[in-house]
Order: C-alpha cells, then structure tokens, then sequence
C-alpha cells in the first residue's frame, strides 16, 4: 500500500480516492497537502484519521462504512437466526486499527444477549484455518466476520470453513452470501461508492476537504441465503425474512 500511494503521488493527481483503512493511512503519510477521500473506513475518528466526524480537518474526508457499535447488530442478528447459540468467534486481521474498537463493542454486546466470545485474530490463511478448526471443537459456536480488507480477500476461504465445521456465520457485505455465506447485514458497497464522487466532484471545484463532513451510511441491506441455511439445518423466523432485503434460494 505505501509503495502504492507513494507512485499514486508521483503522478501529481488532483485528489486521492482511497478504500479501507490500509489504503487511506498509506496515502495520508505520503502527503498532508493533496485532498485525500475515503471509503470503507470504519470509526474514522477512533483510529486518528479525522479530528472529528463534522469538521475532519486537513486534507482528508470521506464515508465511513460502519462504527463499531455496529458489532452488536450483528450478534444480535446471529442470536436471531440461531437461537441456541451460546459462543461465537471474531475474526479479523490483528494489525486492523479498529481491532480493539470492536474488541470492546463485541464484549459488551455479547454480554448482555448472555453470548461467551472469542478473537479469531489472524494474520495469514493458516491463522485463519487454525483458529476455526479449534474453535469448532466445542459446540453451539458461531461466527462473526467483520468488516476488513483481509477477510474479503480470503472470503472463499472463510466460507467454506463455515460450512465444514457448521458454523452459522453472519458476514458484513452481500457478496459473502452471494458466495455461500449464512446472512450479511451491511452498508450498500455501491451506493458508498456513488456518493463518494459527489465528493470528488467538489473538491474538484474547489471544496476544502477538511471542511467536508465525513458521510455515515444512509442505506443498508440484509441478504439471507436459504440454501445455506438449510444445509446447516436452520430454520429462518418469518420476521427476519421479512426484513430481508435479498433472500437467496
């Protein structure tokens, strides 16, 4: 990523547009002057991007994908699809920034829906493998993958895991059911995209960055796939079928 960002800003561009964590700190070091937006970026101010949600300052804006707080919806949303749930992992990249922001939420939110949880912290697909295959050893286990650059990539990976050792899973994009995957809740990853170019836009028209509110998402969906329910011998409540904004059969 900083050897990215560092070729990005030989080409003298006008303003950066940088997704994830990785990409947007990777092109905040290499400059403090070219406007720089992000997107997919959780808790922007809790990981030192931004002074402030309403006035960033600088040379950086952008929209943020989820706060942590959100970590509690989805394990209530886990909760919901599998009732008799009583232990669920976490996995994400251990070098996240906002590892220990959803570390905390996760805590707290677990405790109350009387959930034990466990971090599945990993670095490479071998941690990954490891850390599921032993976490499954105990029963009424489930899954929450949260949102990162790592799990994306190795989405494949996790939900065929998933499916091995029968974990229900809830994931934090459409395209991990799309790929197999139990249930998403999550931000619309277009519609972020979308609005990051009314940004763009005007800082090309001579907009301050610094001046531009960092956007929250506005639309989110919830994707079930059926046929992986079933395969786990669930049974979806008619009320979060329902809410369901795309149910896969």
């Amino acid at each position: 990523m900083r050897a990215y960002a560092a070729e990005l800003l030989g080409l003298t561009p006008d303003v950066i547009l940088a997704h994830s964590p990785p990409g947007i700190m990777a092109a905040q070091r290499q400059t403090r002057t070219v406007p720089l937006v992000f997107v997919m970026v959780p808790a922007p101010v809790e990981i030192g991007l931004v002074a402030s949600l309403t006035r960033p300052g600088g040379n950086i804006t952008g929209l943020t994908h989820f706060e942590t707080k959100m970590a509690g919806k989805w394990l209530e949303t886990l909760r919901e699809i599998s009732p008799s749930l009583s232990r669920v992992a976490f996995l994400l990249h251990q070098e996240h920034p906002a590892w220990s922001g959803y570390a905390r939420t996760i805590a707290e939110a677990a405790s109350a829906l009387g959930i034990a949880v466990s971090p599945a912290a990993a670095r490479d697909t071998v941690d990954i493998e490891r850390a599921l295959a032993t976490f499954a050893r105990e029963p009424k286990g489930g899954l929450l993958v949260l949102p990162d650059n790592f799990t994306q990539v190795h989405r494949e990976l996790i939900i065929a895991l998933a499916a091995r050792y029968r974990l229900p899973a809830i994931y934090p994009f459409r395209y991990f059911p799309a790929s197999g995957g139990l249930i998403s809740y999550g931000v619309d990853t277009i519609d972020v995209f979308r609005r990051a170019a009314t940004y763009i836009d005007r800082i090309l028209r001579g907009a301050n960055p610094g001046d531009l509110p960092v956007q929250t998402p506005v639309t989110f969906e919830l994707v079930i796939n059926l046929i992986t329910a079933k395969a786990l011998g669930l049974t979806i409540p008619p009320t979060l079928l329902a809410r369901a904004d795309e149910v896969i059969e």
